[in-house]
């Protein structure tokens, strides 16, 4: 099972720092979630595109993780040569996270 059967994403940037939000379909599913999906695995499975750390933070009252990452965007959106300098596509590629069963 892929992160994206439970879960969707959506991403932000502010100069060369990406965020990653991680909101689960189901509320009953977010604590799950933060057992399972740690700043370690995600800096992991992103470590071909972002290069610094990855910090996460739990948003309990919305359900959500926020998982902000460094150095991310290949110097910023202004100055970046990458085809997604925004990193948008950093939130899909979040969701391609194998997951076992809940």
């Amino acid at each position: 099972m892929k992160l994206y059967d439970i879960a969707h994403s959506r991403a932000g940037d502010k100069g060369n720092t990406s965020t990653l939000s991680l909101i689960p379909y189901k509320d009953s599913d977010f604590e799950w979630l933060c057992r399972e999906i740690t700043a370690d695995k995600v800096s992991k499975h992103l470590q071909a595109l972002v290069k610094g750390t990855v910090t996460r933070y739990e948003l309990p009252l919305i359900a959500s993780l926020l998982f902000v990452c460094e150095d991310a965007l290949d110097t910023g959106v202004t100055t970046s040569l990458r085809v997604d300098p925004h990193g948008k596509t950093l939130s899909s590629f979040l969701l391609e996270i194998e997951i076992g069963d809940r």
